[in-house]
């Protein structure tokens, strides 16, 4: 009973009562509050995209995935120590593997130690085939020769593919820029904007024109988060050495900075691309005679000779050997 006498701030045992009992029942609602109310839609969306995430990185690294991730980092290390990234020539081969469509954070890499190891393993191979297992009995020099050629080979492999690469992109992007451009058309008299329009584009030709539509794509995203809206059109044609995709540039650059008509110009462009596949195709089928002459000569007029020729022939051995000749 002392202590219940000498409480603080004047207190008697039935205040101390009532306060104890207010503060149970408050505890006692705000438990049944948090208990009933909803779970926030914000915060339960954000776990299960996190959940997902996490789902799919999992489902990502299949052994397959796993042997790729471990190729890659040995690449870097070796790519690493012989200091090829430093080089000037990576900005280079940068641009070179963008226009062949290999714009992967990885490209550069697999690039160079491909121009590494395929002539050290070029070379490798043949001293083993051509001087310990013996596979041609050749010369001394001409097994030489050859060792050298499989290495010159080797070297040059990973710039031949890259260019083939290249002139595949390049003449599929050629076939389908005038119907990019023409969509560009139908978006700019729509109102959209540049940014709109190519991510419009690139959605709308992505199964039948996938070249063009990754690069429109790209194209939209860079001019939102880059200084310039210039510095993305420039890589644009940086990355596409094609004439059409520089006059689009250039007439896109125009209207940025005049504030020229962008749906006529490009209307123009348009027309102009048209014209100019129409005229090479009509070359090609104007070069057509010429070029199957020489087929005709060797394959078409020797069996038509034979055909016409064969059996009066086998008629003049016959009547000689009747007249015992």
């Amino acid at each position: 009973m002392s202590l219940l006498e000498n409480l603080p701030f004047g207190l008697k045992p039935d205040d101390l009562i009532v306060l104890m009992a207010a503060a149970t029942a408050t505890l006692t609602v705000l438990m049944l509050w948090f208990a009933l109310m909803p779970p926030d839609p914000g915060t339960a969306r954000v776990q299960a995209l996190a959940r997902r995430r996490e789902q799919m990185k999992a489902e990502a690294l299949t052994p397959k995935r796993r042997q790729a991730i471990q190729a890659v980092t040995f690449m870097r290390e070796v790519v690493t120590r012989l200091k090829l990234v430093r080089t000037k020539q990576a900005e280079s081969i940068h641009w070179k593997l963008a226009r062949a469509g290999k714009r992967s954070q990885d490209a550069v890499i697999v690039y160079l130690f491909a121009k590494v190891a395929l002539p050290i393993a070029a070379a490798v191979g043949s001293v083993v085939l051509l001087f310990v297992v013996e596979v041609s009995a050749a010369s001394m020099q001409m097994r030489l020769v050859y060792a050298a050629a499989a290495v010159v080979a080797a070297a040059i492999a990973p710039d031949v593919y890259l260019k083939n690469c290249a002139d595949k992109r390049s003449k599929a992007l050629h076939k389908a820029l005038p119907d990019g451009l023409d969509l560009m058309v139908i978006c700019a008299e729509a109102g959209l904007s540049l940014d709109a329009g190519l991510n419009r584009v690139a959605k709308e030709m992505g199964r039948g024109f996938p070249e063009l539509a990754d690069e429109f794509a790209l194209t939209a995203v860079e001019l939102g988060f880059l200084p310039e809206r210039r510095m993305a059109l420039d890589n644009l044609a940086s990355r596409v050495t094609l004439p059409g995709i520089r006059g689009m540039v250039n007439t896109l650059v125009q209207a940025e900075r005049y504030g020229t008509p962008l749906a006529q110009s490009l209307r123009v462009l348009a027309a102009e691309l048209r014209m100019e596949r129409m005229m090479k195709a009509e070359e090609k089928a104007a070069r057509l005679p010429a070029t199957l002459t020489v087929p005709m000569i060797l394959f078409i007029l020797p069996p038509l000779f034979i055909v016409l020729m064969g059996p009066a022939a086998l008629s003049v051995i016959d009547s000689l050997r009747g007249l015992g000749l």
